[in-house]
Parts: structure tokens; C-alpha cells; sequence
């Protein structure tokens, strides 16, 4: 999935504190957005493997939860919306499509690496893959709280991504044809420092060792 509705759910979770404890709702919005986003980071790394963690992520949640509830306070609260954001991403990564450059092609199954299990899951293409027309959707549905209920600065960042993701859904199955024709143009002192695009097929030996 894009990182849009990662962050939105993330955000309209966290908002749930606007019935409980409405002072910290702001910062736990803003939180939640953010920890959304916050495991794509390892695009530049090991995607999905990297920052992604389906159980361990989980487990963190619940814990950082209870203490929000036992010890509530802004920062408590904040940090348990992030984290609990930042879990749910893999999870949300599992039901849709293959971590692959190109997913609509559906050359590989993984979509997230569990950690604990020590294993790839697979892809359950509930979303087909990110940038998709449901991918959007699932980004729009998600952002109606979040427009609905967050301040000003949130509410910015949050029509700007909305329009950000509007034109990646466009242009989505044109994206790794123009990163293509870029990298073949780069000289390589310039490409070493580049994030590579997931790979689609890796050999049966590497599924083993990875």
C-alpha cells in the first residue's frame, strides 16, 4: 500500500483520544500520521523487512497501550499512537500485494518479512497493490476523520498527501518505466548511492537463505 492510507488509518486510530482524552488528541493524530509513514523508511534498505515488524511491532503496541491507559498523559498517549501506527503498517502490508517493483505482475507472494516467524508472508492482495484505484480509496476513506477533526497544520499535510497520492495512483504503472530509463542514464558513482527497486524474482536458494 502507499504510505498515504498507512498514515491515514494511523491518524484516525489515534483519534479515538478525542472521546477519551481530548487535550492529547492533536499530538496522538499527528503521531499516528507519522508512525504510519515511518517503516517505509527502509525503502532505501531491506523494504518490508527492514522497519516492518507484523509481531514484534504488535506486542510493542499492546504494552505501550496499557501504559497510556495505567499512566495517561499527552507524551504517553503520543507515543503509544505512533508505535501502534507503525504496527499496524506491516499488518496492513500483509493483506494487500507482492512488495515488488511491479506487484500487478504478481511474480512473487512476499509481502512482509516476519520477523519472529523468521519467514516472508504472503501477500493476501485484499488491496492488489499500491497506487492501485483501491489503494486510493482505502487512502480517501481513511482521511475523512483526519480532515474531519485534526488542526490546521495536520489537516495541510493531510490534503497535500491526499493530492500527492492522487497523482502517484495515475501514473502508478509508469513509476519504475521512467526510474528505468533514469538509472540507465546515471553513471554508476551516482547509481551505488541510489535505494535499488524491490526485486520481482530471486532465486530459490536466496528464498532460502532469506
Amino acid at each position: 500500500m502507499m504510505a498515504t492510507p498507512h498514515a491515514f488509518v494511523g491518524a484516525a486510530l489515534a483519534g479515538v483520544t478525542l472521546l477519551v482524552a481530548p487535550a492529547a488528541a492533536p499530538a496522538a493524530m499527528a503521531a499516528g500520521f507519522v508512525g504510519g509513514i515511518v517503516p517505509d523508511l527502509d525503502v532505501a534498505f531491506d523494504h518490508r523487512r527492514t522497519f516492518h515488524f507484523p509481531i514484534f511491532g504488535s506486542v510493542l503496541a499492546a504494552a505501550l497501550v496499557l501504559v497510556a491507559v495505567l499512566v495517561p498523559s499527552t507524551a504517553t498517549i503520543a507515543v503509544a499512537a505512533f508505535v501502534v501506527a507503525a504496527a499496524l503498517h506491516p499488518v496492513m502490508d500483509h493483506l494487500g500485494g507482492s512488495r515488488e517493483a511491479r506487484p500487478w505482475l504478481r511474480t512473487t507472494d512476499r509481502a512482509v518479512y516476519d520477523h519472529y516467524g523468521r519467514r516472508w508472508l504472503p501477500a493476501r492482495r485484499w488491496i492488489g497493490y499500491d497506487g492501485s484505484p483501491a489503494d486510493f480509496g482505502l487512502g480517501v476513506l481513511a482521511s475523512l476523520p483526519v480532515l474531519a477533526f485534526a488542526d490546521g497544520h495536520l489537516w495541510n499535510v493531510a490534503v497535500a498527501s491526499l493530492l500527492v497520492s492522487a497523482g502517484y495512483t495515475v501514473f502508478r504503472r509508469r513509476v519504475f518505466d521512467v526510474w528505468d530509463a533514469l538509472v540507465a542514464a546515471l553513471p554508476p558513482a551516482v547509481l551505488a548511492v541510489l535505494p535499488r527497486a524491490p526485486d520481482s524474482v530471486r532465486s530459490d536458494e536466496s528464498e532460502r537463505d532469506r
